[in-house]
């Protein structure tokens, strides 16, 4: 997927929201990540993946949860989670990031 790995590449943050549309807290996160665009605006750039459609890019980056997050920087991965994980924890470190 060539487009993701220009994606990346960005100077604003990027982050991956690695889910799957059968896990429950995969879904329990679109809200949160819906407010935190809301909140950082154009600051960062938010992306779904859905493993089960890019197993490839799952496997390449090694997901063995959903949902995962991977923010990405300049093509670097400066920071991972998976599970849910609070709005403002996200903000922060999207904001510590860019």
């Amino acid at each position: 997927m060539e487009k993701f790995g220009e994606l990346i590449q960005s100077e604003k943050p990027v982050l991956v929201d690695f889910f799957a549309t059968w896990c429950g807290p995969c879904k329990a996160m679109h809200s949160v990540l819906e407010e935190v665009k809301d909140k950082i605006g154009d600051a960062a750039h938010i992306v779904k993946i859905d493993v089960d459609q890019r197993e490839e890019l799952a496997a390449r980056y090694h997901i063995q949860a959903v949902p995962t997050f991977i923010l990405f920087k300049k093509g670097e991965a400066v920071w991972r989670h998976s599970g849910v994980i609070s709005g403002k924890d996200l903000q922060t470190v999207i904001e510590q990031n860019s």
